[in-house]
């Protein structure tokens, strides 16, 4: 009888091991490599958006905005692990994942449901870069006035709250915007337009910074460049990885992302000289942010003419909404965030509707190549996205506020956030 049961009980082991040897091998160390990279590449993108927004702002402040990032990119990174990546991309209804992979719980070492060729664990790891930048975009909005302590909070609830399921809606397997056939291979809706419209939401509430023109801004236009040739750099990571393997697929993301955010910057450079008299350093990495932007939803579905266009395109449109509309109207985007992300992203996931070309990606199909309905789609996530993420980014605002001071005093304000907030400073004083 014991003998029997050792039988068994080998036989069960040497089963449970053939499966898992199973499992293992269809992973691809080439596609593994690769993502493993392209996630390293979009971690280093929350640090050079912190180098880009910190050039930008009073030197006073400079260490508050690196704080909140590397803030966010600690924050997040452990939410994504204990419930985030759960909610976001874990079995649920179409609005929102459940509690299956919360503490990563029931995720082994093999592939998971997302890709068969790249261990669970990297795509997690991948997707909760997207997950940390995003929040972090919305800081270029609110600079030089926010209270520490509601910054920490807010993160934690709008990326709960806000982030995934929006995040779940577009690219969950079960996510009710993906049914619909809702394009958007890296970001454009999940990211950008999220991040644009909250910053807006976040511009109006907070309200205007005292004494915008006292004291050089930017500050350093050479910390801004850098941080320019980080998100430019980090980007291919973040667009040409989310093929989720080493292939064509990837190539063809990887080229027409940096096409169409050189175009993006050649022509915010022509507009800029031909309405303001002279090109500047700032307008072009702000073009080329821009394209990079607008390109993200379509880098897995438009050609390379397709990526040019969508650059030529964007730079006017931005340009535009920063000089004239936010003029008008008066809100104080600090940095743009609405200008360049908001409105960068609805252009680049309209386009998308317009130049997906099934000869790139078989599921994309847009106007120019006889699907009219795919616009219409397009336009149907984006008008979701901005609702759902302007009155939930509105509730938490007022909500949070009640409990926890959302801005800064005007003594604090003038003294500057690096003393004030964290009592350090970076290289100065007073302005």
């Amino acid at each position: 009888m014991k003998k029997l049961l050792l039988v068994v009980i080998a036989l069960f082991c040497m089963g449970s091991l053939l499966f898992a040897e199973e499992t293992v091998n269809t992973i691809n160390s080439g596609d593994t490599a690769w993502v493993l990279i392209s996630a390293a590449l979009v971690m280093l993108m929350t640090p050079g958006l912190a180098f880009f927004y910190g050039g930008m702002v009073k030197k006073k402040n400079i260490l508050s905005i690196l704080m909140q990032c590397f803030t966010i990119l600690a924050i997040v990174s452990v939410q994504w692990v204990l419930f985030g990546y759960s909610l976001s991309f874990g079995k649920g209804n179409g609005f929102i994942g459940f509690f299956e992979w919360a503490g990563l719980k029931n995720i082994g070492l093999g592939s998971g449901p997302y890709s068969d060729t790249i261990p669970h664990l990297i795509f997690i790891m991948f997707q909760a870069m997207f997950a940390i930048i995003t929040p972090a975009l919305i800081i270029g909005t609110f600079v030089e006035r926010m209270k520490f302590p509601f910054f920490i909070l807010f993160t934690i609830l709008w990326a709960t709250l806000i982030y995934d399921p929006i995040c779940h809606w577009v690219w969950a397997k079960d996510g009710w915007l993906a049914a619909k056939g809702a394009l958007d291979f890296a970001g454009g809706t999940v990211v950008h337009i999220n991040a644009g419209i909250s910053a807006l939401v976040m511009a109006l509430l907070i309200g205007k910074r005292k004494n915008t023109t006292l004291g050089p801004t930017p500050h350093n236009l050479a910390f801004t460049l850098l941080g320019t040739a980080l998100l430019w750099f980090g980007w291919f990571g973040f667009n040409a990885g989310s093929a989720l393997a080493a292939n064509g697929l990837a190539a063809n993301a990887f080229m027409v992302t940096n096409t169409a955010a050189s175009a993006a910057a050649l022509s915010w450079i022509i507009v800029e000289w031909i309405f303001a008299g002279k090109p500047t350093t700032l307008g072009m990495a702000t073009g080329a942010v821009a394209g990079l932007v607008a390109i993200t939803p379509a880098s897995g579905f438009v050609d390379i003419f397709g990526s040019i266009l969508i650059g030529l395109i964007v730079s006017p449109v931005c340009y535009f909404m920063i000089t004239i509309v936010k003029s008008m109207f008066k809100y104080d985007d600090a940095l743009d965030v609405f200008g360049v992300h908001g409105i960068g992203g609805i252009v680049g996931a309209l386009l998308t509707g317009v130049f997906a070309n099934p000869s790139i990606n078989g599921i994309g199909k847009g106007v120019l190549f006889g699907n009219l309905n795919q616009l219409w789609i397009q336009f149907l996530s984006i008008i979701a996205v901005i609702a759902y993420s302007a009155i939930g980014t509105f509730i938490i605002f007022k909500v949070l506020n009640v409990f926890v001071k959302a801005r800064v005093d005007e003594k604090e304000e003038a003294l500057g956030l690096d003393l004030s907030e964290h009592n350090e400073r970076a290289y100065t004083l007073i302005e």
